[in-house]
C-alpha cells in the first residue's frame, strides 16, 4: 500500500486477534504501530510477537476510560511526535438474546463499542487537528450494523452506531485533512467468534453457515480485515472518507 511507510499508526484492541493481525500488516508496510488493550500481560505477548516485524510498542489502555485514552494519545504523540492513522478496532460481543439482556450487559458492550469508540477517535482526531496534520481513521463496525441479527441486539445497536458515527466524523473532519471510514466485517474466524460457536455446541455450525451464507465459500479470515484497515489508512484510498467497506465474502448480498 503507497503511503504507509513511516506511518504512525495506533490500533486499539491491538493484543489478539484481527487486532494483533492488523497491527501486524502495518509493521509489514513498514510503519511503526502502537498496540494498546485492557491485560497488561497480553499487551507485553503482543509486543514481544510483534517485534520482530518492526518498530511496536504497547501500553495497556482501557478505551471506556477518558482519561486512559488521553493518556494513550499523549504517550503516542510524545513519542513520534504525531500520530497517522488509528486503527480503532478495540471491541466486544456474545450472543444473548434480546428478552434476556440486563441492562448491565447492555451498557458494558455499548461502554468498550461505542463509548470506546467515540474517546479513542475524537482524542486521536484532537492530536491530529492540534498537530496540523492529516490523517485516517477507520472504525471498526460490522455487518451487523446493515441488519438485525438475532440474539445481538446490544453488538447491533453498537455497531449500527458506530456506522453514523463514522459518517458524522468524516463530515466534520474532512476540512482538517482527516478520512474517517468504518469497516463492516462480515463472519471471520477469530478466536471471539470460535467461542461463541463453541458455546452452540454444534460444531458443524461453521460449515453450514458458510454453505448457506458466505457464497465465497470460506469463513473470512483476519488477515481479510487487516488489509482493509491498510488500504483505507492508506494513500491508494486518498478519495475515500464516509464510507463503509463491507468485507464479508458476498454474506450481505445473499437473498
Amino acid at each position: 500500500m503507497r503511503g504507509l511507510k513511516g506511518a504512525r499508526v495506533v490500533v486499539s484492541g491491538g493484543t489478539r486477534g484481527i487486532g494483533l493481525t492488523t497491527a501486524r500488516r502495518f509493521l509489514e508496510e513498514s510503519a511503526s504501530v502502537h498496540v494498546c488493550g485492557p491485560v497488561e500481560s497480553e499487551v507485553e505477548t503482543a509486543v514481544q510477537e510483534l517485534a520482530s516485524h518492526g518498530d511496536v510498542s504497547g501500553s495497556v489502555c482501557d478505551v471506556t476510560d477518558e482519561q486512559a485514552v488521553r493518556e494513550l494519545v499523549e504517550t503516542c504523540t510524545g513519542r513520534w511526535g504525531h500520530i497517522d492513522v488509528l486503527a480503532n478496532n478495540a471491541g466486544i460481543s456474545w450472543r444473548e438474546p434480546f428478552l434476556e439482556i440486563t441492562p448491565e450487559h447492555w451498557d458494558a458492550i455499548i461502554a468498550v463499542n461505542l463509548r470506546g469508540m467515540f474517546l479513542m477517535a475524537q482524542s486521536v482526531a484532537r492530536s491530529m487537528v492540534s498537530a496540523g496534520t492529516r490523517g485516517s481513521i477507520v472504525n471498526m463496525a460490522s455487518t451487523n450494523a446493515l441488519g438485525g441479527e438475532a440474539d445481538y441486539a446490544h453488538y447491533n445497536a453498537s455497531k449500527g452506531g458506530v456506522v453514523l458515527l463514522t459518517k458524522t466524523m468524516a463530515v466534520e473532519l474532512a476540512s482538517h485533512g482527516i478520512r474517517v471510514n468504518a469497516l463492516c466485517p462480515g463472519y471471520i474466524d477469530t478466536p471471539l467468534n470460535r467461542r461463541i460457536v463453541e458455546d452452540l455446541g454444534d460444531p458443524a455450525f461453521v460449515d453450514r453457515y458458510v454453505a448457506e451464507s458466505i457464497p465465497i465459500g470460506r469463513p473470512g479470515r483476519e488477515e481479510d480485515i487487516a488489509a482493509a484497515y491498510a488500504f483505507l489508512a492508506s494513500s491508494d484510498a486518498g478519495f475515500i472518507t464516509g464510507t463503509t467497506l463491507v468485507v464479508d465474502g458476498g454474506q450481505t448480498a445473499v437473498m
